[in-house]
């Protein structure tokens, strides 16, 4: 086995490849890197057994300069062999496994030589049979993650909840996430109509490696989804993600259709207040603040107290208030993850009780997207 290639595009293939090893796994050999060379590819391949990701670099691509002399197959120690990458003098490294295991890498007048496996010891990648191909714009994807995630519990006693359960029915996909305190749903539409329809739910730590993957993607992302696997397809990457296993509960009857208080206000006016709030109440024992609605005074009304350190009120302005007067307590953290998540934009809160609980949603209507707190009990 033998190839050369520009170290500065090598440098960011691993850098994607190396996102789904990790130095925990039990399985020594996914420690490693395989890299295989064929006549006119460089394939890398790196897994931790949930998440297994795949780049195919290519010689006709002319901005690697990949050239392969060898064809071959390696697995090598990826964190140390990627600081090797990194840190070599010249633009241009050669690799070369001559006999067993041992790979030589020369980049300038640098030399070194790092012991390897049996690339055949590897485990294979999944067959995915599954005829059912959807398309997906990244920065439409990478939002929907960004929107759901927020509420993935981290707790592994329900370990179903740690991943975001996504719908696929007719030309429709709904992604939807809960920790039982919060819960994140948003669809979308999507350009073709799914033929046949899938109710999987994909790991929640899964989801974020993609997301930050397709950052600087342009071209439509490609999902296949099979029985235990998900795969996305992108440039010339392949992400392949086990599914959880279980039956995610039904949330679609949590979300309250009637609301006795509705409240239109700025999301960024409404997130920086509790911003302010939250300094006193992360100092007290049950991190919970207030929020006040008075339609008749035309009041809304931040609150918050810490026993040690003091109190804080805030009035806020507002774009419209109706309804029935309440008072009504929550997590400043739940609640300004669900704000950020709308960006700078107007959003319309529906409550029905101080027990009850409320919805965010954007005051436009034009993006099919909720948010849903628990409100915290303080009596």
């Amino acid at each position: 086995m033998k190839f050369s290639i520009k170290r500065s595009a090598f440098i960011n293939e691993l850098a994607n490849v190396l996102r789904a090893i990790s130095s925990k796994t039990t399985i020594q050999i996914l420690t490693g890197l395989k890299l295989v060379a064929t006549d006119n590819e460089l394939i890398l391949t790196g897994s931790n057994s949930d998440i297994t990701i795949q780049s195919t670099l290519s010689t006709s691509n002319g901005a690697l300069e990949l050239i392969i002399e060898e064809p071959g197959a390696i697995v090598l120690p990826a964190r140390f062999f990627n600081e090797i990458i990194k840190k070599l003098p010249d633009n241009k490294v050669t690799l070369e496994v001559k006999t067993g295991f041992q790979a030589n890498i020369i980049s300038g007048s640098a030399e070194f030589t790092v012991n390897g496996q049996d690339a055949n010891n590897y485990p294979h990648l999944p067959e995915m049979e599954s005829n059912e191909n959807v398309q997906i714009a990244p920065d439409l994807l990478r939002e929907v993650i960004d929107q759901t995630r927020i509420a993935v519990s981290k707790q592994e006693s329900r370990p179903i909840l740690t991943g975001i359960h996504v719908l696929l029915t007719s030309n429709q996909l709904t992604a939807i996430a809960t920790d039982s305190h919060r819960l994140a749903q948003r669809k979308v539409t999507l350009p073709e109509t799914v033929e046949v329809p899938a109710d999987v739910v994909i790991p929640g730590t899964s989801m974020t490696e993609l997301a930050r993957m397709i950052v600087d993607q342009n071209e439509a992302i490609e999902l296949q989804i099979a029985e235990n696997m998900v795969l996305f397809k992108f440039g010339h990457t392949l992400f392949y993600s086990r599914l959880l296993e279980g039956n995610y509960p039904e949330t679609s009857r949590l979300i309250p259709d009637t609301s006795t208080t509705d409240l239109e206000i700025d999301a960024t006016t409404l997130l920086n207040a509790i911003s302010r709030a939250s300094l006193l109440s992360h100092e007290g024992r049950n991190n919970v603040i207030k929020l006040t609605l008075n339609p008749e005074q035309k009041l809304v009304k931040i609150s918050g107290d810490s026993a040690d350190v003091g109190n804080v009120e805030e009035e806020l302005t507002f774009e419209s208030l109706d309804g029935d007067e309440l008072a009504i307590s929550f997590n400043p953290d739940y609640m300004g993850d669900a704000l950020k998540s709308f960006g700078g934009i107007k959003v319309k809160l529906a409550f029905n009780s101080p027990l009850r609980p409320f919805t965010l949603v954007p005051a436009d209507d034009e993006v099919n997207f909720v948010q849903l707190i628990t409100p915290v009990r303080t009596f």
